[in-house]
């Protein structure tokens, strides 16, 4: 009787999945990017040093009598943009360049496919409002100081 392969059994034409997903790590930076969420995942060194300085600029934000006119914010949203940033290049790396970076040792059958090209433009779109927000944040946050808008009704 010849021997049946079972689901135990070792296959070498079976792989197991990657360690870390491409389309979740563009997810997590796309949203969680402020605050290191992605780095966490990813496995890199010191992924609490966005939390922490996230957190001191909160906290910094929150003393303020207009919590959302003080530069802590704006600073904010500067880690935001990087995270938007971060999660475009993320998902727009080649397979092989992720793979070899953050699932070594793994190989792919087939690519990835539209997963992370709509993660990266979500975080394209929505990280070019929030930047054009930030500026004029600043800009009316600079000129109000200057008293360039005094009389205006704004």
């Amino acid at each position: 009787m010849a021997h049946m392969q079972t689901p135990t059994d070792d296959d070498s034409n079976t792989q197991q999945a990657p360690a870390r997903s491409k389309v979740l790590a563009g997810l997590l930076s796309f949203y969680g990017g402020w605050f290191g969420a992605h780095w966490f995942y990813l496995g890199r060194k010191y992924p609490w040093a966005l939390g922490l300085l996230a957190v001191i600029l909160l906290l910094v934000a929150s003393r303020a009598p207009v919590w959302w006119d003080t530069p802590a914010i704006f600073l904010l949203f500067i880690v935001a943009f990087i995270g938007f940033i971060e999660a475009i290049v993320l998902c727009l790396t080649p397979d092989e360049r992720f793979d070899a970076r953050y699932n070594p040792g793994f190989k792919r059958q087939r690519p990835t496919g539209w997963g992370p090209v709509l993660v990266a433009a979500t975080s394209l779109l929505i990280g070019t409002v929030l930047a054009m927000f930030a500026i004029a944040h600043v800009v009316l946050h600079i000129w109000g100081r200057l008293g360039w808008l005094e009389g205006l009704n704004l």
